[in-house]
């Protein structure tokens, strides 16, 4: 009996001794790679991970994200007590007491089989999250990741301060809705800083730790209530909060202020589209003194531009208010209509149908043109744009095409003229279905009368006076024949009523040449024939040229080119580059500000533009601009400034056969001016914009010009609504 009790006793030893050496030859063998590489000492020191790059507006407002990783880096510092309470008394209780491991957790986890939580410490959570985050199922696989775990932890711990231990924890969960880490999470569903939230908003965002799909506030409020109340529980364990702290804070509703960040919501889509092109050509022509290229969706830069929030805002908000009234007229005419069973209109479907996404990935998907037609022609649920928000409806996709062709789309852009810093930029009606950016330098439509200033500015800048009186009848130049309203007109009034028997009259003087000249040193670089026609404006020119053009009157003369950035900063705060726009006279102060007198006539009592006094509150704003209309009121356009603000605007649709009918609604004083109109109009009324509204027009050099302005007659003027702008192109083309 002895014998058997000391054999079974030697056995059990053994058996012990056999175990701790296998344990300890597992993970010996897992800390030196055998059962899969573990990160290095610099990796350790050094982790790896994808930082959001950031866009701020000129007044210090978050714009949007450039990311693979929506993931901004926060330091322990910038953490509020409540949110570390919040996680140690729910995570890791004995968060300063161990060293990366917590044994009695580790075996507690072991003997309940995992009920009451995993064992897993922070820095244990950290190592997951950071470097061993396959989440694999087998059994075998995941103790051999489990051992990498405490491994890595235990290195964390050696090289790592509690606090940054924390900080960085925060920084690499994924709280879904495009926002990985503390920071983003904080933004998205608080809109704030991680500083600035409540204990209760704390509670919530640790709270989704445990599984963020499944206590996403947005997604499931009431589970998401549930979770957590327990972490306010566990606060109250860990006294850190009162039992009356928890029930007062357990009974208040999750109260969101959900922000998401992507790349079509939010403030100025269109222009972040176009600045990120912007960028990578940057980069690709400035790299890091290392000789690689910067990454815009890893590398945590800075991207500061010249953006004004307000004003982008506003801008956003006029061309919304006009154009959701405004569509409705449009679509009016084609009710009921068969525009697309025939000639054009079924052409144009035809390239938009085999052109779209869907389209082309049933291509790729090896379906027959047959299969694909068919798919066409079946009704299936689907969001669409409207007005009112994205609305779900049933219908084809191919009605959803035709549906979306109609929409009227728009470009605004506004611009200080004195250091070109682009204050707004809105590229069309919704960056989710319309992707096409109309302010783009590349986006070109026939301008119409809005060129007219240009071959003026030719003029004026000759010496020739805005009072002079010149024939605006029928001008003939070669084959290309223009009637104007007859008699004769003082060049302000000839600008005021858009007569076109003018600009010929003009252009037969002076040159086409010449005033194709002109616009090119205005800021005009599409390259234009130099024909008659362009002085009506035939030439198709983007709206960011004519606003560029335009700058040079409230400034003086000097354009500016148009910038979209201030400076870019690395992660660390370096500076990459500064921006500051190229200013080039392209014309003297005296003729700047004759052509400022001309265009106020526009805007005057019976000239093209009246309506804008007439119908909008600019309280004491100074200002001077162009109509235009192109022929079958295809483009609609209004171009005007005030003395610290250019602004532009065009409106038509995408598929130029596809226009208003009547030119009294598809003028740009009808079609494009309000969108102007209501933009100024919100400027004024912000007090943050005072000194937009009080500026004046610069005093010229000459001072006997300001005694000589012309004053016109106005008894011919048509003072109702602003005169038709048709234009007869004929044969030049």
């Amino acid at each position: 009996m002895n014998n058997l009790f000391k054999n079974n006793t030697i056995l059990l030893w053994k058996g012990y001794a056999m175990g701790l050496i296998f344990v300890f030859a597992f993970f010996f063998l897992t800390g030196c790679g055998f059962f899969g590489s573990l990160p290095d000492i610099q990796e350790l020191e050094n982790p790896k991970s994808n930082l959001a790059s950031e866009i701020y507006s000129a007044d210090g407002v978050l714009l949007g994200k450039y990311f693979i990783d929506n993931r901004t880096n926060v330091e322990f510092k910038d953490l509020p007590d409540d949110l570390v309470q919040a996680l140690i008394s729910t995570e890791d209780e004995r968060f300063f007491k161990h060293s990366g491991i917590d044994i009695k957790a580790t075996l507690r986890a072991v003997l309940l089989l995992g009920k009451e939580g995993g064992g897993s410490t922070i820095t244990q959570q950290l190592a997951k999250n950071m470097f061993n985050n396959t989440g694999r199922k087998n059994i075998f696989k995941r103790i051999i990741e489990k051992a990498q775990e405490y491994i890595i932890a235990i290195q964390l711990e050696k090289r790592y301060t509690k606090e940054e231990i924390i900080a960085m924890y925060f920084n690499t969960v994924d709280f879904v809705n495009h926002a990985v880490g503390i920071h983003s999470a904080s933004h998205v569903y608080f809109n704030k800083q991680p500083k600035d939230l409540k204990v209760e908003e704390a509670a919530v965002l640790v709270g989704m730790l445990k599984a963020p799909s499944a206590y996403n506030p947005r997604g499931n409020p009431k589970d998401s209530k549930a979770r957590r109340n327990v972490v306010l529980g566990q606060m109250v364990k860990n006294k850190y909060l009162t039992q009356n702290q928890y029930k007062e804070l357990s009974a208040k509703d999750i109260v969101l202020d959900f922000t998401p960040i992507n790349h079509v919501e939010g403030l100025a889509p269109y222009f972040r589209d176009i600045l990120a092109q912007e960028l990578k050509t940057f980069f690709k022509n400035n790299p890091k003194q290392d000789g690689s290229t910067y990454n815009l969706y890893k590398d945590g830069l800075k991207i500061y531009t010249t953006i004004d929030s307000k004003l982008q805002q506003y801008a956003e908000e006029s061309v919304k208010e006009h154009l959701s009234s405004y569509q409705k007229l449009f679509s009016e005419q084609y009710k009921g209509s068969n525009v697309f069973n025939s000639g054009l209109g079924k052409e144009r479907l035809q390239h938009a149908k085999v052109n779209s996404e869907r389209y082309r990935r049933l291509l790729d998907e090896g379906l027959s043109k047959n299969d694909i037609e068919e798919i066409f022609n079946t009704k299936n649920k689907m969001k669409v744009f409207s007005w009112k928000g994205e609305k779900d409806t049933v219908m084809t996709p191919l009605d959803s095409i035709k549906y979306h062709m109609l929409f009227l789309q728009t470009g605004f852009m506004a611009m200080d003229p004195e250091n070109g810093y682009i204050r707004a930029w809105v590229g069309g009606i919704d960056f989710k279905y319309f992707k096409f950016d109309h302010v783009n330098i590349n986006t070109k439509r026939q301008v119409g009368s809005t060129y007219k200033p240009v071959l003026y500015t030719l003029a004026v800048d000759n010496g020739w006076s805005p009072c002079i009186s010149v024939p605006a009848g029928t001008v003939t130049i070669g084959d290309w024949t223009v009637s104007g309203s007859g008699g004769v007109k003082t060049l302000k009034r000839c600008l005021a009523t858009s007569d076109n028997g003018c600009a010929a009259y003009l252009v037969q003087q002076l040159g086409a040449s010449a005033m194709v000249e002109m616009g090119e040193r205005m800021g005009i670089k599409t390259k234009l024939p130099a024909y008659p026609a362009i002085a009506l404006g035939a030439g198709d020119i983007s709206l960011f040229e004519m606003v560029t053009a335009y700058s040079c009157f409230p400034s003086g003369g000097i354009r500016s080119e148009p910038i979209m950035l201030t400076r870019v900063e690395d992660k660390n705060g370096n500076v990459i580059k500064l921006f500051i726009s190229k200013r080039i006279e392209a014309f003297g102060s005296n003729t700047a500000y004759k052509m400022i007198n001309l265009m106020q006539g526009v805007i005057e009592p019976g000239g093209t533009g009246n309506r804008l006094k007439r119908n909008y509150n600019m309280g004491q704003l100074e200002m001077a601009g162009k109509t235009g209309t192109t022929n079958k009121n295809v483009d609609a356009w209004f171009m005007g400034y005030t003395p610290k603000l250019v602004a532009g605007v065009w409106v038509g649709n995408d598929e130029q056969f596809l226009r208003f009918r009547t030119t009294y609604l598809g003028q740009g004083a009808s079609a494009a001016l309000p969108i102007w109109g209501n933009f100024f109009q919100k400027v004024v009324r912000d007090p943050k914009f005072k000194d937009i509204e009080q500026a004046k027009f610069f005093t010229p050099t000459d001072t006997t010009l300001i005694q000589n302005v012309c004053q016109d007659d106005s008894e011919n003027f048509y003072d109702g609504f602003a005169p038709l702008e048709e234009m007869s192109l004929e044969s030049q083309f």
